[in-house]
């Protein structure tokens, strides 16, 4: 069993995937070729905004807050629970990450702690929608509104995924995604997108990508090299042919994680408000708010012991991985970045999670030997 089975993808989409690559081959423009343009129109129209391919979810992230202006002196609210990019592009910019705690029911940022955070030097909320899921977007957005502030959406774990009738990466100022191999929409290799329905920004993000050039060799602001390769949108191209079908297939896969673990593995339930300030005996699933839906770009757990349980389900066969081990203000290049209050919850998730096997093609029968082993090692 593979943590993430790619394979059965590529063998699904083989003929799509063959012509578009031989179409890039054959016409030779590698750089922001007919595809790139393709795919912004394509992943536009999903989203009813502009779409801005860039060359990863990193990028994004880097070009977004970029095009907001910030630098030196500002601060951005974000989550310590996250993959290290959310931080770092911060902290490149000469900004300073200031974290509010994430909520115990999903692991997302915590709206009452953004609120705590926020100052006269607050410039933007970068909210990341963690394992598939928005976080309260609608919160976040009118507390930014009353501040006068930006949010930058991180849906790199999220594209595909509603939040109240609307798609993940349209919901703010601006949304940035990424095309990592593994995530619900991925490429084969580094690759991202900006959305925005802002015109200025927009065109700043545009510029932005091609070092800041408005015309060929006329550069209007500093920029970066951050284009998407022709191949690569290529790629997302060939897999767009059934990713809306894929996302209906995750929901399932999801759902079903859900019963069999609530059905099979002794003292399991949902994680609840409480659940992350003490730790319970009992295995808990993530909830999924009835608002919105996830595209479950990974199934996490929370599990007692998580490093004997791991260990248990390689020895079945059940390939795990922890979605993040250590919060960001406690990586030693961080730590000294941004003092201030404690953050339990993210302590406690970072302890606690544990990721199974997930994608659109797992089967039924994998499935049952994953929860089987789970019950098993519990």
């Amino acid at each position: 069993m593979e943590f993430t089975n790619l394979k059965r993808q590529q063998d699904a989409i083989r003929p799509e995937l063959d012509r578009r690559m031989a179409d890039v081959l054959a016409h030779g423009r590698y750089i922001l070729g007919p595809e790139v343009a393709e795919l912004e129109g394509v992943l536009g129209a999903f989203c009813d905004a502009q779409c801005i391919t860039v060359a990863s979810g990193t990028e994004a992230l880097l070009i977004a807050l970029m095009a907001l202006g910030i630098g030196p002196g500002d601060e951005v609210i974000t989550t310590p629970f996250s993959f290290i990019a959310t931080a770092e592009m911060i902290v490149l910019l000469g900004a300073k990450p200031v974290y509010a705690d994430v909520e115990p029911q999903s692991g997302n940022i915590a709206v009452g702690e953004i609120a705590k955070c926020i100052n006269s030097r607050t410039r933007a909320i970068l909210p990341v929608s963690l394992f598939g899921q928005c976080a309260h977007m609608d919160e976040i957005n009118q507390l930014a509104e009353k501040h006068g502030i930006a949010v930058i959406e991180d849906g790199a774990q999220s594209f595909g995924a509603r939040y109240r009738g609307n798609p993940s990466c349209a919901l703010s100022t601006i949304g940035t995604t990424s095309f990592f191999p593994s995530k619900p929409l991925g490429c084969y290799g580094d690759g991202g997108a900006v959305f925005t329905r802002d015109e200025k920004l927009a065109r700043a993000i545009r510029e932005i990508r091609v070092h800041g050039q408005s015309r060929r060799y006329h550069h209007t602001r500093i920029g970066v090299g951050g284009r998407m390769d022709t191949l690569q949108c290529a790629i997302v191209l060939a897999k767009w042919t059934r990713f809306e079908t894929e996302i209906g297939t995750r929901a399932k896969i999801g759902a079903t994680y859900t019963r069999l673990i609530h059905g099979q593995v002794p003292g399991a339930g949902e994680a609840g408000p409480h659940e992350a300030r003490t730790a319970s005996d009992g295995l808990k699933t993530l909830h999924i708010f009835t608002d919105r839906t996830s595209v479950y770009a990974q199934y996490g757990v929370l599990v007692p012991d998580r490093d004997r349980v791991a260990a248990a389900l390689a020895a079945a066969g059940v390939p795990t991985a922890v979605h993040y081990p250590t919060p960001i203000h406690r990586q030693p290049a961080y730590a000294g970045l941004a003092a201030g209050p404690q953050m339990p919850v993210a302590d406690w998730f970072c302890a606690h999670i544990l990721c199974l096997p997930m994608g659109p093609d797992l089967t039924p029968d994998e499935q049952k030997v994953v929860v089987a082993a789970l019950a098993q090692a519990l």
